[in-house]
């Protein structure tokens, strides 16, 4: 089969500005080429196995060379391979696209691209300032500040509308030029992160809009000059109080709707203006990361986890070959379920393997996991333990575990031992295999190093007895003991669960909450209450 490279504009955030065409690309890449800039959410469409590569631009930091991108478009291209190669924005808006599809024609490789909304259209309409308006803007213009000396400020001045992108690290020698060509009291207004759930909004003018702005980066922002700002204070803040004093009372009944509707709004958003640490693996931290963004939390990322290939994949190979000898497969994590497959995968075998197999699975991302390979489990206990897993096996009527052998792969340095040891209590044969193994990374992530520092940090989330281990370990290498321990002194610990929170009390003394329901979207909630009580109890 030819390969064939997408070039796709992932727009400016989360799934919800994903045009349709770029959510099927997506969800049938092989391989994903992907920018900084780009919401990780979107790899979640993308199936298990597709090789995740992320090559970002970011000004001022390191970043995967050009050249190097084109070519590993072309190579993926010539194996064969389905590649998307996802961009922030729009791919044709200073996207750098034309290296790599000149790259991708050169090599005769088959290319498309898939058009996604730029932020250049859509920062302002979400700031509520129209680009174009009857009276106002005529037309407008969209350019880079990133070389400013290329740019025809004599004639820029001219246009009533101006639209800049990457243009705040050079914001003091942009203003210069402006007011070089437009009045000093020229409004201009500057929309960070826009689409998400921490967008920020800041209006002045060309001669006061820096004594607004706070310190550090602003990137990635997008920067509006023009009458046309005037609408962003008209449109936002003095809608509801207009609507409020000129609607008849029916129309007021509706406005109380509406003000139940903003006071609900906020209530879902009760981690608006909280910093979550989150210590999942790079490839799973995604999910996570979204169900906090979604409360309006702003989420850092601090991998505690590696995830590796066993030893040797000699016992589970053997396993494979043999998988008409066992009674069921026990799967208790998405890692477990993914190195399983890709490895049956490896021994030219697909899911009609285990067709006289039963599936147990811990779990609702695992099941979710599995069924992306087309199983549905015929066992999942309704608490998301694997303790719980002997209970339900027990539930079954008429059924006896004596002598009923079980393929059971995990992580290489063992764990679920309660559930292997209860289970061969009842009789069963379990041969518990290694899958994968899991390891901490070499070094801690600068940024969430930075943030831990500076007591920015208001939740910490662990997800694993590993997460919270390897976290001690991580931060072991950078300060001693009682000097990282006095970073986190006023930082809540989340655990999802009984045996993550058992380790939270013996490495870290405390567990400040624990999800209800042992799961993903159980962790987050847990974390919305408790940051929201500990704010309620705050300004009281």
């Amino acid at each position: 089969m030819s390969g064939k490279a997408y070039i796709v504009g992932a727009g400016i955030g989360g799934i919800e500005y994903l045009t349709l065409r770029a959510r099927d690309v997506i969800s049938s890449a092989e391989v994903i080429i992907c920018d900084d800039l780009v919401d990780r959410n979107l790899l979640d469409l993308a199936p298990s196995i597709t090789q995740r590569i992320i090559a970002g631009k970011r000004g001022g930091q390191e970043s995967v060379k050009q050249p190097e991108i084109n070519q590993m478009l072309v190579s993926y291209c010539l194996e064969g391979k389905q590649v998307v190669r996802l961009k922030s924005g729009d791919p044709w808006i200073f996207g750098r696209s034309l290296p790599e599809i000149l790259a991708l024609q050169n090599a005769n490789c088959e290319w498309e691209v898939v058009a996604g909304i730029s932020s250049a259209i859509a920062a302002p309409m979400l700031a509520g300032i129209p680009l174009t308006e009857v009276d106002t803007s005529s037309c407008f213009a969209v350019m880079t500040g990133y070389d400013l000396d290329r740019l025809p400020w004599q004639a820029i001045a001219q246009i009533p509308t101006l639209v800049i992108l990457m243009g705040t690290n050079n914001l003091t020698k942009l203003l210069e030029k402006l007011q070089a060509g437009k009045s000093a009291d020229t409004l201009i207004a500057i929309v960070r992160w826009c689409g998400r759930a921490e967008q920020q909004v800041w209006s002045g003018t060309l001669a006061d809009i820096q004594s607004q702005l706070p310190t550090g980066s602003l990137s990635p922002s997008v920067i509006i000059i023009g009458e046309v700002v005037k609408f962003h204070k008209t449109l936002t803040d003095q809608a509801l109080m207009v609507a409020s004093t000129s609607l008849s009372h029916h129309h007021q009944s509706w406005l109380s709707e509406v003000e139940a509707s903003v006071i609900e709004a906020k209530e879902k958003l009760r981690l608006q203006s909280k910093t979550i640490l989150v210590t999942r693996a790079n490839a799973q931290a995604s999910q996570f990361t979204s169900l906090l963004a979604h409360q309006g939390a702003k989420v850092i990322e601090m991998p505690t986890l590696e995830i590796k290939p066993p030893t040797s994949w000699e016992l589970l190979d053997q396993a494979i070959a043999e998988l008409s000898n066992y009674d069921w497969l026990i799967l208790t994590s998405a890692n477990a379920v993914e190195s399983f497959f890709k490895r049956l995968r490896e021994a030219g075998k697909d899911s009609r393997a285990l067709y006289s197999l039963k599936v147990a699975v811990v779990g609702q991302k695992t099941a979710e996991v599995l069924a992306n390979f087309g199983i549905s489990p015929d066992l999942v206990p309704t608490d998301f333990i694997a303790d719980a897993l002997v209970d339900a096996f027990l539930a079954i009527p008429d059924y006896n575990l004596t002598d009923k052998k079980m393929l059971f792969p995990r992580v290489e340095s063992g764990g679920r031992e309660i559930l292997v040891e209860q289970l061969q209590k009842q009789g069963a044969i379990v041969e518990a295999i290694a899958a994968y193994e899991s390891g901490c990374p070499d070094r801690i992530d600068p940024i969430a190093l930075a943030a831990l520092q500076k007591q920015n940090v208001d939740a910490i989330a662990f997800t694993s007895s590993k997460t919270v281990k390897h976290f001690c370990q991580l931060l072991n290498q950078v300060a001693p003991s009682d000097i990282w321990r006095s970073w986190i002194a006023d930082v809540q610990i989340a655990s999802i669960g009984p045996q993550t929170s058992k380790t939270c009390y013996e490495l870290l003394g405390r567990v400040d909450c624990e999800a209800l329901e042992y799961t993903l979207e159980g962790l987050a909630e847990a974390i919305g209450l408790r940051l929201r009580s500990a704010t309620i109890k705050i300004a009281g």
